[in-house]
Formats: structure tokens, sequence, C-alpha cells
């Protein structure tokens, strides 16, 4: 996946290299990733930002941790070739003073969030959702679960009240 970042608002950190693994993280899980022609555009921003993004696209005059913004539907996704122009899978958005402050509660490293939060995002870019139905929920969480074990970071869901 050829992956365009954008970091704004953010401390100095390997945010690229984060970005990658929690990418191949998801890709191990959720093989419609996998496809050589996928694009995706990575923001790490601030609260300010992701706050707009969520009132005009969203309706919500909030900031959150993470925004996904699909240009593929999963049926989509799931029907493309491997062969052809490259497709523009989506967008994700991290606002830092949320992920900073979500990190500290959970008393993990910030950049473990931050790969939570890739995870978390990419998976909604491939049609998965935690909304609609527990069953959904669960399913998304084993496997954000397995993803982020095999960057060695723990289950964000064990003990917790983080909620996407």
């Amino acid at each position: 996946m050829d992956l365009e970042i954008d970091i704004e608002d953010w401390p100095a950190g390997d945010w690229e290299s984060l970005a990658a693994r929690a990418v191949s993280a998801a890709q191990s899980v959720e093989p419609m990733l996998t496809n050589p022609r996928l694009s995706l555009s990575l923001l790490f921003t601030s609260d300010a930002q992701v706050h707009e993004l969520n009132l005009q696209w969203r309706g919500r005059d909030k900031p959150t941790n993470v925004l996904s913004f699909p240009m593929l539907g999963a049926d989509d996704l799931h029907d493309l070739a491997p062969d052809g122009p490259p497709e523009m899978l989506g967008d994700i958005a991290l606002a830092y003073e949320t992920c900073a402050r979500e990190a500290a509660g959970k008393h993990v490293p910030l950049d473990h969030h931050a790969a939570h939060l890739i995870v978390h995002g990419l998976l909604h870019l491939a049609g998965h959702d935690h909304v609609t139905s527990e069953e959904d929920a669960d399913r998304m969480e084993a496997l954000e679960i397995t993803a982020l074990a095999k960057i060695g970071i723990g289950d964000p869901y064990g003990d917790s009240d983080e909620q996407e």
C-alpha cells in the first residue's frame, strides 16, 4: 500500500515507521488491504483540525481520536483487481491531544495507541464496523488485537474503557 503521510502538530517521533508497521499489521488480518493498487492518506494532526473534519463530514461538534474517510466501498474493494491504476483506499486523521490524553489514561505509550487507531481506521476503510452490532464489534476488536500482537502491542481492550 502506498502511504502518503502528513504530520502536523504531533511531537517528534518516527510516525512514518509506526504507520508502515500498523498498515502491515492490518494487512495481516484483512486480506482486502493487501491489494498493491491501494493508497492511503494518513494525517497526524491536532484536535482542532479533527474537530473541524468531524463537524464538516459527520455533523459531530467535537474532536475524536481517529476519523476514517473511505474512498472505496467494501464491495468495490473486494472486487478490485490487483492490476491497474492506483486506487485511493481513503483518508485517516489522528487527533494528537485526544490520542495523548487517551494513551495517558490507559497507561500505554502514545505510539502504541496511535498504532491501534491506525489499525482501527484501516479496518473501517475495509468495511468493518463496531457500531451496528455487538457481534461486529467483537469481530473488529479481535482483528485489532491480532494485528497489534503481530507488532508487539498488547490487547488495547484489556481492562479498558476506550471507545473508538
